[in-house]
């Protein structure tokens, strides 16, 4: 999902006060009580040949085509360990 330049300066423009957070909960000693460390996953760089076509379209997806194509491949690879 993508944001219109417009569309984020308007959000980031509203004054604090005037964001309605009565449906978040506070994050209390319980929740960090069980909160995990969670590492990030180490990236390797890579060739890799792939159709033009299919290069094209992520490319036109914006900044970050190439983190969207590895959330493709991930979701791929979760999807075949069920």
């Amino acid at each position: 999902m993508s944001i219109s330049p417009k569309r984020l300066e308007e959000l980031q423009n509203i004054p604090e006060d005037a964001i309605d957070t009565s449906d978040i909960p506070e994050l209390d000693a319980n929740f960090w009580s069980k909160a995990k460390l969670v590492k990030p996953i180490t990236k390797k760089a890579i060739s890799l040949r792939v159709d033009s076509d299919v290069l094209d379209w992520f490319k036109s997806q914006g900044k970050g085509y190439q983190s969207l194509m590895n959330a493709v491949l991930r979701s791929y690879v979760e999807h075949q360990k069920d």
